[in-house]
């Protein structure tokens, strides 16, 4: 990653006309708090395997398992997590337990997180 420093203003100027514009777009804290929140749970790396995984083909826990090299426990847990966090939908087909995506936003926030880092680490 590249590490330049952060530029700072030489004097100290407030744009009145661009913090009015702003104030009056600006989203309430709840909803922010929410997408701040969603973004925790992206930040583990197992979870977004699962995630990548999932984005790809709805699953069983004994496949990511299998898929993630851990064990069905491990899976478990993490599912639990993407669960409560409305990442991760499950289904009860007989005995076995298979998992999706909650919903179509979900991959492509996915998808374009995953596109703007290949972007960085080819260019």
């Amino acid at each position: 990653m590249n590490r330049e420093p952060i530029e700072t203003c030489e004097v100290s100027v407030i744009h009145e006309d661009v913090l009015a514009r702003v104030k009056a777009k600006m989203p309430d804290e709840e909803p922010v708090y929410e997408v701040s929140e969603l973004f925790k749970v992206f930040g583990d790396s197992t979870r977004a395997r699962i995630i990548c995984a999932l984005n790809i083909e709805e699953m069983c826990v004994c496949d990511l398992a299998a898929l993630l090299g851990m064990t069905q426990s491990a899976i478990s847990h993490q599912l639990r997590l993407l669960k409560v966090a409305r990442i991760v939908r499950s289904r009860k087909q007989g005995r076995v337990v298979y998992y999706a995506l909650d919903d179509a936003h979900i991959g492509q926030i996915f998808a374009m997180a995953f596109d703007h880092v290949m972007e960085e680490m080819e260019g």
